[in-house]
């Protein structure tokens, strides 16, 4: 049995879902969990609903907006005080800065952007995706413990009986050390909708959006639905949409359980950021569009006469 780390942000006082995955699939293992600040009495459970025989709320000054040298000295101090074989948490945008700089800390190795992985006893095996997703590549570590991992959110998936663990909490002094660069203030996103990489739908639209206006529909939908909005690199290129909604080999990478993508051909490019997605559902005039060939449904027709007929019936359907 493996003695297991999971670093778990927050949001708006809430462990993100990812963190939940990772402890579904830890079944059999040591899992403690650490969050940096407080977290309520209701998402501690939760936790421990999850499998989680511990909950660390790690507090000191300067830690009330992350930077990633006071994170990960923070870390580095928890993590060196404790007997952790494995440290794992969500390969977000965070996660993606973070984690190599503690990973180097350790000088131990670090498995990046693992969308499944198994534990024989105390030893991991990961799974990860390589040539934007044309491969996959079966992982494994060694060197000097801790072991570093990041896993994609919604690659895992919740599971439907988790185990429950202990919970218990506590709370642990750590030091953010020194700070060289500092973040004086984060402007938060003015859309409430969770990030591209961590939404169970997401709705895309491409240069057949036509302008930025004509994504309204898109929104329409999506707030029906509780989905995010992404975009095409065309549609982003031609000013439609904003570089953070890019989905795709040079935007985000993202692995939903729904996809639908209305008005985009299916670049290879495109297809390279969203193959992933569980179920995929393309609205394209185009009957002979490469995105029908990756899609589990395929809808022939102008997507702004689809889409609103849709929204319709999702909102029978939901109440």
């Amino acid at each position: 049995m493996a003695n297991i780390l999971i670093f778990s942000e927050t949001n708006k006082g809430n462990v993100k879902p990812v963190t939940l995955e990772i402890l579904g699939k830890l079944n059999g293992q040591n899992a403690e969990v650490a969050v940096i600040g407080d977290l309520s009495d209701e998402q501690v459970k939760v936790l421990a609903s999850y499998g989680a025989a511990k909950v660390h709320k790690l507090k000191g000054a300067n830690l009330d907006k992350y930077s990633p040298e006071g994170y990960a000295n923070a870390l580095h101090g928890f993590i060196k005080s404790g007997n952790f074989d494995y440290v794992m948490t969500g390969a977000t945008s965070l996660a993606k800065d973070m984690a190599p700089r503690l990973a180097t800390m350790f000088d131990a190795g670090l498995a990046s952007d693992c969308v499944n992985f198994l534990f024989e006893g105390d030893t991991f095996h990961g799974t990860r995706p390589l040539f934007a997703g044309k491969c996959l590549a079966k992982v494994n570590l060694q060197g000097p413990k801790p072991h570093f991992v990041t896993v994609r959110p919604n690659a895992l998936g919740l599971p439907a009986t988790p185990t429950a663990g202990a919970g218990a909490a506590s709370d642990a002094s750590v030091e953010a050390g020194e700070i060289r660069a500092a973040i004086k203030e984060i402007i938060a996103s003015a859309s409430e909708k969770v990030d591209l990489t961590e939404a169970n739908i997401i709705i895309s639209g491409g240069r057949a959006m036509k302008n930025s206006e004509n994504f309204a529909v898109l929104n329409t939908m999506a707030d029906v639905i509780g989905a995010t909005v992404g975009a095409s690199r065309a549609a982003v290129d031609s000013g439609y949409a904003s570089p953070d909604m890019q989905v795709g080999q040079t935007g985000k990478t993202v692995a939903p359980s729904l996809y639908i993508a209305c008005g985009i051909s299916g670049a290879i490019q495109h297809l390279a950021g969203m193959r992933t997605s569980k179920v995929i559902v393309a609205i394209n005039t185009d009957p002979d569009a490469p995105i029908f060939t990756k899609a589990d449904y395929g809808i022939v027709g102008d997507l702004f006469k689809i889409v609103p007929i849709m929204t319709e019936e999702f909102k029978k359907i939901l109440g």
